[in-house]
């Protein structure tokens, strides 16, 4: 599976010709690596509703006929946009795609859509091409964190760090401890001053706590919107 991160929480999953997009705002990113109208998704995940991950999805999903997965409440309001091709699992539930499958799981986070419908934050676990990728979405630190690699065994995690909306880089490396993923990836982070932070730090914070002998350790890929890497 291919991994390139497009800027914020927005990422690009592929494997052969399935290709899931993450949450995918672009247009008004200052830190976007396309535009929306360069991305060809055969298929759109979103972990909550605000606006900074709602982003381009109906623009994206109508000109794309990708197959967009939200919680309910928010694969509702995508239908009243005229967006038909969706699927509106809550949480615990699992949604199977070609190549792989997707599931729900608790994100402590808070939400509502740029339209002004309330809903419950998610994040994803996303099987694909044989792999799994866990993206937390906007969470905080909480100890649940660990059931998600009790139920699946992670090779990548998609973790934010910039703090004030989100947990910040040093509760991010409990995190990382809790989910045990061989790939860690940080994101949400430098997009705006109230969520910069270093994310070389948060890398050798959490490649030195998973080391040692009895834990599983964790590589940090630092990546630069644009960006890719291959699990």
């Amino acid at each position: 599976m291919d991994i390139r991160f497009l800027g914020h929480a927005c990422f690009e999953l592929s494997d052969g010709d399935t290709r899931v997009l993450v949450d995918p705002f672009l247009t008004g990113n200052p830190k976007a690596a396309v535009q929306a109208s360069e991305v060809e998704p055969t298929h759109i995940f979103l972990t909550h509703g605000h606006g900074d991950h709602w982003g381009d999805i109906v623009d994206i999903a109508k000109r794309t006929g990708a197959q967009c997965v939200a919680i309910v409440e928010i694969a509702g309001e995508l239908n009243g946009h005229g967006v038909d091709n969706t699927v509106d699992p809550n949480l615990g539930g699992t949604v199977e795609f070609d190549g792989g499958w997707v599931r729900l799981v608790p994100a402590w986070h808070t939400s509502t859509t740029p339209g002004g419908t309330a809903n419950v934050p998610a994040g994803l676990v996303i099987n694909l091409g044989g792999k799994t990728v866990y993206h937390l979405g906007d969470t905080a630190l909480f100890s649940d964190l660990r059931l998600v690699a009790e139920r699946d065994e992670l090779d990548a995690a998609l973790v934010c760090i910039g703090g004030h909306y989100t947990m910040d880089r040093r509760d991010a490396v409990f995190a990382c401890e809790l989910i045990a993923a061989r790939t860690v990836i940080p994101c949400h982070y430098n997009t705006f001053p109230p969520i910069e932070t270093d994310a070389q730090a948060f890398k050798a914070d959490v490649e030195q706590r998973t080391s040692g002998e009895g834990r599983r350790q964790s590589t940090v890929e630092v990546l630069e919107p644009g960006e890719s890497i291959t699990i």
